[in-house]
């Protein structure tokens, strides 16, 4: 069986994520559920496994549920982050310069260099895309960064002028990178539905979920802080797939 939780998993998370998961496979065990002993941390924590008859716990995007997955996968719920501005379970992207950029409004930054981590990233490609079309605005994607936090150091070091960052990755960025200090907001886009967790199609999610609840009510203090989950939201799937898909990105010529 594969569990993954690589979301907002980063060195400084990783002993509260595993704790987290603990909690979690425990419940899991105590209600006669098998579970991993660790969770999975490599690449194929992603596409591949979220594809698996053998997945028993992961989280993903909402963009690739909707796009790919939704047919695919059982839907869990999805955790609340308690995202200022956000409903329970919802996130949006804050829009990042550099500190030094005067510009400060989506005309201004429309033909400008945008890093993105990946094409089907709801809060780093179709957060941003969304939100500029509905001001009849363009998009200029340059720079295919391949995470969150490579897209904000790409623009901290000047290779992109914007990034489109996920609410959550943002606040651990502040809590732990340096060059955050070199980047301010200077938008946010709508409120989307946050990540979900996912198991394998055909599993029964009830007790996952049931796990997962009185994980986060059993997390400890300092590890509610390190990874942010407050509780567990049952958003339908049909809101997820009423979420507008932009043109696939078309990278701009440097």
């Amino acid at each position: 069986m594969i569990a993954t939780l690589g979301m907002y998993d980063r060195p400084e998370t990783q002993g509260a994520t595993d704790r987290f998961w603990v909690l979690i496979r425990d419940g899991l065990r105590a209600a006669g559920h098998a579970a991993p002993e660790h969770l999975s941390r490599d690449t194929r924590a992603y596409m591949e496994n979220w594809l698996s008859p053998d997945l028993l716990l992961s989280q993903t995007c909402g963009y690739p549920f909707r796009a790919r997955l939704h047919p695919k996968v059982t839907l869990i719920g999805t955790p609340d982050y308690g995202v200022e501005g956000c409903p329970p379970g919802h996130y949006r992207s804050v829009l990042v310069c550099r500190a030094s950029d005067p510009r400060d409004s989506e005309a201004e930054f429309a033909t400008t260099r945008l890093a993105f981590n990946e094409d089907l990233s709801q809060s780093g490609w179709a957060a941003p895309a969304l939100h500029m079309a509905e001001r009849g605005l363009p998009t200029r994607p340059a720079l295919r960064s391949g995470a969150h936090l490579a897209s904000a150091r790409a623009v901290a070091e000047g290779a992109a002028d914007w990034a489109a960052l996920d609410a959550v990755t943002w606040r651990l960025i502040l809590r732990h990178d340096p060059f955050a200090a070199r980047l301010r907001v200077w938008g946010q886009t709508a409120p989307a539905p946050g990540l979900p967790y996912i198991t394998a199609a055909g599993r029964d999610p009830a007790p996952i979920r049931r796990a997962i609840r009185a994980a986060i009510a059993a997390l400890a203090p300092q590890d509610r802080d390190a990874i942010g989950p407050r509780k567990l939201v049952e958003i339908p799937a049909a809101i997820y797939l009423a979420q507008p898909n932009p043109p696939p990105p078309i990278l701009a010529e440097a």
